[in-house]
């Protein structure tokens, strides 16, 4: 038996469960709130708000000249574990509340949501600034906004690479970098003792290890400037050398399209433009038709049109009901879905749940992406399923039909060395992924006084231009929760109330009281979800409601008038040490009195 033997000791454990904080102990902040005065004329301050512990929430601060600027304001793609049933997380947004009358502008580094996920959340919370971002990025913002039409539209100004714009009194420099979406570029912010540099997502577009001339051309008037600190992506910081061109990529999908005599299935990120367009591209050179399936892919193309990215022939984009119309070998079906999530177009293919395309054991499944972290099991479940309809599968283990749109250290190296800035902070990733990163570096070359590995919420100030000085304090960085219409931070009790729910289930006991007497006027029902089978536990049942008898009568006893609030919290303590002692498991207990 556990809890000490008896059922108080057990008690007691109920509530200590009960009580215990959230199991992220950044979740709720510990006393008060922390905002750093203003910074005085002589500091840079960097505040990165999110994406420097997680890949995703992207958001970085930046405090100078008098002026905030902000840099991306991404989500969370799927919500945290202590967070069960809440559609998506976003940085912390309390700083910039806290200092609104100084932001004066959002650069968008690219399109991707885990960078422009949180705007229509998190800007009208901080004055709704104007934001600053490539002809691409806007279309995709204007086009997320249009999911909510009651959020005010925020002023966008179109930026582009080589330009240099005045935000407050800051004069920002933007310049292109590449990534596995078009538009994306870096940005450099004027301060009086040097820039401060931030990547946003890239890679190398390089040859065997060597930088194209675009690079070097791009990055080599970089690192004329004086470069005060450098915040740079760390996705891929874990992997070795360099990354895998995405030319390559591209001529590997070429020849499969060329080459494949069957029906071809390709299964790539929406969010992956210049490859949709390339496939779509090629389709077309060979005379094959292109099925588009899921809503994002389709969504995207259109984007693609919009920005002159894509000119298709009328006729090439096919509707999935006109399949039967073509032979197998001219039909290239382009598909969401290959990272396994339950409704997408390739997991309902491969189930059989599509209501016009059905796999045969002659297609060719093309997976053109890598598996996301934390996705290994649905991937796994999809290429199960894939199988299961004796088909060939082609995917990046096998063949170079996908590439990372994130530099391996052989390119974050080069960047960091190009840019040649003073201090540097790793960005854009987990822990481990940063101090890969910063790892790398230092074993490159850069002395470690220099570097600074960040958390979100962690207040970084450059003073006079000479040294760092990290404030022991963060300011708010408990991830803001969308759930449903509910924008707000971690609610500790709600979210406990569902980790518990999910782990033990619940007990629920109806009982009616006489007020009189106290006495329970009939057996107390039970409601049991997810804690145990009721027809197989009919003795534990049998002494709940005896206990639940004793308990109620016991706590009404000379109590006039009868008080339920007591009763129930009495009732709930007694029930719970019981439950646990009998069962090993701690279900959430609500009690229902009904007073007659």
């Amino acid at each position: 038996m556990r809890g000490g033997g008896r059922p108080g000791g057990a008690s007691r454990r109920i509530q200590r469960i009960l009580r215990r904080p959230a199991a992220n102990p950044r979740s709720r902040p510990q006393g008060a709130d922390y905002y750093p005065a203003t910074p005085a004329a002589n500091i840079v301050r960097i505040v990165p708000l999110g994406g420097v512990e997680e890949v995703g929430r992207n958001m970085v601060a930046v405090d100078a000249n008098g002026d905030i600027i902000v840099f991306d304001a991404g989500f969370h793609f799927k919500a945290e574990d202590d967070a069960p049933g809440a559609d998506y997380t976003l940085p912390n947004s309390r700083y910039l509340e806290k200092n609104q009358d100084r932001v004066r502008g959002v650069v968008i580094t690219h399109a991707h949501l885990d960078h422009i996920g949180g705007i229509p959340f998190l800007l009208p919370r901080f004055g709704n600034p104007p934001i600053y971002t490539r002809s691409l990025t806007s279309l995709m913002i204007k086009r997320r906004q249009e999911e909510y039409p009651d959020v005010p539209k925020p002023e966008i100004v179109i930026v582009e690479p080589g330009q240099s714009v005045t935000i407050g009194s800051t004069k920002v420099k933007f310049f292109p970098v590449t990534h596995s979406i078009p538009d994306s570029m870096g940005a450099s912010l004027e301060t009086p003792y040097g820039n401060v540099v931030l990547s946003g997502d890239l890679k190398l577009e390089h040859e065997d290890g060597v930088a194209s001339e675009k690079e070097q051309k791009v990055w080599g008037e970089l690192g004329k400037d004086k470069n005060l600190f450098f915040i740079a992506d760390s996705t891929n910081a874990e992997r070795d050398g360099f990354s895998i061109p995405e030319k390559r990529v591209q001529q590997t999908l070429d020849e499969i399209i060329k080459t494949v005599s069957s029906r071809l299935i390709i299964g790539t990120f929406a969010s992956q433009f210049e490859r949709m367009v390339r496939i779509i591209e090629s389709a077309e050179k060979y005379g094959k038709k292109v099925v588009t399936e899921g809503r994002s892919i389709r969504n995207n193309i259109e984007v693609a049109e919009l920005a002159g990215l894509l000119k298709v022939a009328k006729g090439t984009i096919i509707p999935a009901q006109d399949i039967p119309n073509y032979p197998p070998d001219k039909l290239v079906v382009l598909a969401t879905g290959a990272q396994g999530e339950e409704f997408a177009a390739l997991m309902r293919i491969a189930t059989k749940q599509h209501k016009y395309i059905t796999f045969n054991e002659r297609d060719t499944v093309v997976l053109s992406s890598s598996v996301i972290p934390g996705n290994e099991t649905s991937v796994q479940k999809l290429k199960d399923n894939l199988y299961r309809n004796r088909l060939t599968i082609i995917h990046y283990r096998s063949s170079d039909v996908h590439s990372t749109g994130h530099g391996n250290t052989g390119e974050l190296v080069w960047f960091n060395k190009q840019v040649n800035s003073k201090f540097f902070m790793p960005g854009y990733g987990y822990y481990s992924m940063t101090a890969s990163h910063a790892k790398a570096v230092e074993q490159a070359g850069r002395p470690r006084d220099t570097i600074v590995i960040a958390d979100n919420g962690s207040v970084i100030d450059i003073v006079d231009g000479k040294r760092l000085e990290v404030h022991k304090q963060k300011v708010p960085s408990a991830p803001l929760i969308v759930d449903g219409f509910t924008i707000g931070s971690l609610q500790e009790v709600v979210m406990r109330d569902r980790q518990m729910l999910a782990k033990d289930g619940m007990f629920v006991i109806i009982a009616s009281v006489n007020l009189k007497t106290g006495k329970l006027r009939k057996s107390p029902d039970i409601i049991s979800r997810g804690f145990v089978y009721l027809r197989e536990s009919q003795n534990l049942l049998n002494e709940a409601r005896l206990l639940i008898k004793k308990t109620i009568e016991d706590s009404t006893h000379n109590m006039n008038p009868v008080d339920l609030d007591y009763v129930k919290n009495n009732l709930t303590d007694v029930l719970a040490g019981f439950l646990f002692a009998r069962t090993n498991k701690a279900p959430m207990v609500i009690p229902v009195l009904i007073g007659m």
